[in-house]
């Protein structure tokens, strides 16, 4: 299951609103959505947390949607707070769209027999390897095999 959240314990197995911290998650809700910022409504909250646990609990659905915690807070001030948060990153410029051009990847697979031990230049000997290497390109739906000796084929 992993880590309870804020204002909870596990009492016989099943999670029950610990009330004191339960007052102190709603008051950090509503400080938030007053417009301090995450430091300043957790310590208006009497919760002593970093940033970015503030954050996650801001955005951590067990307080409204999961079926094993009572509700803590009311749906409508979670998604109030949702849309705060998203609109002070857009502000901040901390939100970057996603366009819809995304990287063409091709698939490429790599043969290669055993070399043989031609040469006693290490030089000359790499150069042979290097070229009995074939690579094979999946693009398109099309094949084509290109050796490293500058040679194309389609297949």
């Amino acid at each position: 299951m992993g880590h309870i959240p804020y204002g909870y314990v596990i009492v016989n197995g099943k999670a029950v609103i610990q009330e004191d911290d339960a007052k102190k998650v709603r008051e950090l809700f509503k400080a938030y959505l007053s417009g301090l910022s995450l430091t300043d409504s957790a310590k208006k909250a009497g919760i002593n947390r970093y940033h970015g646990s503030i954050s996650k609990m801001l955005t951590d659905k067990r307080y409204v949607f999961d079926p094993y915690y009572p509700v803590i807070i009311e749906k409508e001030w979670y998604e109030k707070v949702q849309i705060e948060k998203r609109n002070r990153a857009e502000k901040l410029g901390r939100i970057k769209e996603r366009t819809d051009e995304k990287p063409t990847f091709l698939k490429q697979r790599f043969a290669m027999p055993m070399p043989k031990a031609l040469y006693d230049d290490p030089f000359r000997q790499a150069e042979y390897a290097y070229s009995l290497i074939e690579s094979e390109v999946l693009s398109d739906g099309k094949q084509e095999c290109n050796s490293y000796s500058g040679k194309k084929t389609s297949w």
